[in-house]
């Protein structure tokens, strides 16, 4: 694949796969911050990336995330392919779930993203029944 991006500071560097296998690649902070504790933390990635078509970009944290006190509050983000204007910067969304203070250094690997192929739905096809036997609701299959 060839992506468009653009790098609102070129002194840091463009995404990289770490190794062979990554299907994901880091994403850096633009800017030193702290974030509070109990608080939210939009972090400057320092991109505008133009997804290819019917691909979609997705953000995640890092695995070490949670160790420094970091979480995603909705789990992931989700970037559209029309999210790519001169304004659009890719912004790392995080909550600190401790009672401290967490410090983010301007180049700091703070997410990881990648790209991920969808197909959009034409038409739906409503029915009033989907002759189906129930599998038993959220959960049912256990927790093991």
């Amino acid at each position: 694949m060839k992506i468009n991006i653009k790098r609102i500071d070129k002194t840091l560097p463009l995404p990289a796969y770490k190794t062979g296998g990554a299907c994901a690649f880091d994403l850096y902070s633009r800017v030193n911050m702290t974030i509070k504790p109990g608080s939210l933390g939009y972090i400057p990635t320092n991109l505008i990336i133009r997804s290819p078509k019917d691909h979609v970009l997705i953000i995640a944290p890092r695995s070490s995330s949670p160790k420094r006190g970091l979480i995603i509050p909705h789990g992931i983000g989700i970037v559209d392919s029309d999210y790519c204007g001169e304004n659009d910067e890719i912004t790392f969304l995080t909550l600190n779930f401790t009672k401290k203070p967490v410090k983010i250094e301007r180049g700091e690997r703070i997410g990881q993203a990648m790209f991920v192929r969808f197909s959009r739905v034409k038409k739906w096809n409503e029915k009033n029944f989907m002759n189906k036997k129930s599998r038993g609701g959220f959960g049912s299959t256990g927790f093991s």
